[in-house]
């Protein structure tokens, strides 16, 4: 029947006799389901840039988007208070330096009395002790100067590790508390996030290949053990994906399943009158086959036409 079918096919579409074609042989092939759906590109960190001391943002030199190294200055702090201390501090240690000289100089003296026999043991140690004394304060004094001097450089705000920066909640002039944050840095490269229906939690796999964007391709690198609203968490590297914005929703594709169909090269679709003919060589010759066709499977044969009726496996198709 359906040999007569075919002939009368032929006939009725005026299908020339066909020259001697290679074939295709019709198999099932095993195809991924594809699911579309959203992933969002994101940083693999982000990390605040805390000030280090309290006082009014002095200046920002950097902006949204722009890139910074590692410990470089982003922002600068400023406390009026620290300037007056370091004044008092140096006025400390010139104190300290005057008692120093006078303490020396008295022990000197007291060294020749000595050598002279005009004063006692008990003097020159009691001279001794005080440039002891003296020395210390001029050392104390010089360390509480370097602690202010090393505050006063904890007003650069430094970016915590390479990156971008994404946001500057703090503007110039405003007053900065000890640890807020002045801007954060987005490092570490980008990926993609997916959050996908639950239902095809058990298809996924770690080193899974995904379809991004037109014609990109990235792997599953790691799936998250929570579910959350119904959906798991995956991450995806795609090579060369761009961290210009982060946040941005890129359209992928991903495998969610697995099934057997029958597919044909695309040229071997022929349409007459708006049906889908297929020429098939069989023992009595070439026949046409009306078909139905579906969409583009990937196989390892590339990219082929699946065929959701007419053909049978086994079936030999004439190709162009």
């Amino acid at each position: 029947m359906r040999a007569v079918l075919a002939l009368a096919l032929l006939a009725w579409t005026g299908l020339a006799p066909p020259a001697p074609a290679e074939t295709y042989l019709v198999a099932p092939i095993e195809v991924a389901d594809m699911k579309a759906l959203f992933g969002s590109v994101e940083s693999r960190f982000v990390i605040p840039a805390r000030s280090r001391i309290g006082g009014m943002l002095a200046s920002v030199d950097v902006s949204e988007g722009s890139p910074v190294a590692a410990g470089q200055v982003i922002a600068r702090i400023v406390d009026d208070k620290l300037h007056l201390q370091l004044t008092a501090a140096d006025a400390r240690i010139a104190a300290a330096n005057a008692q120093l000289q006078n303490a020396e100089s008295e022990l000197t003296r007291n060294q020749a009395l000595l050598d002279r026999g005009a004063t006692t043991r008990q003097q020159l140690d009691l001279a001794s002790t005080t440039v002891d004394v003296a020395r210390n304060a001029l050392a104390e004094a010089g360390a509480a100067r370097a602690v202010i001097v090393q505050q006063m450089q904890e007003g650069d705000v430094l970016a915590p590790a390479e990156g971008r920066i994404l946001t500057l909640p703090m503007r110039t002039g405003q007053v900065v508390m000890p640890g807020e944050p002045v801007a954060t840095v987005a490092g570490g490269g980008v990926f993609l996030r997916l959050a996908i229906p639950e239902r095809h939690a058990e298809q996924l796999a770690l080193g899974a290949e995904v379809e991004v964007g037109d014609g990109q391709t990235g792997r599953i690198v790691k799936i998250y053990p929570e579910i959350a609203n119904g959906r798991v968490t995956a991450d995806v590297t795609v090579e060369g994906l761009s961290d210009r914005f982060i946040g941005q929703r890129v359209l992928v594709r991903v495998a969610v399943a697995r099934r057997q169909v029958l597919a044909v090269p695309e040229a071997a679709i022929l349409t007459r009158s708006g049906i889908d003919l297929i020429r098939i060589a069989g023992a009595g010759g070439e026949s046409a086959v009306a078909v139905v066709p579906g969409g583009i499977v990937q196989t390892g044969k590339g990219p082929m036409r699946e065929i959701l009726g007419g053909l049978r496996a086994g079936d030999e198709v004439i190709l162009p």
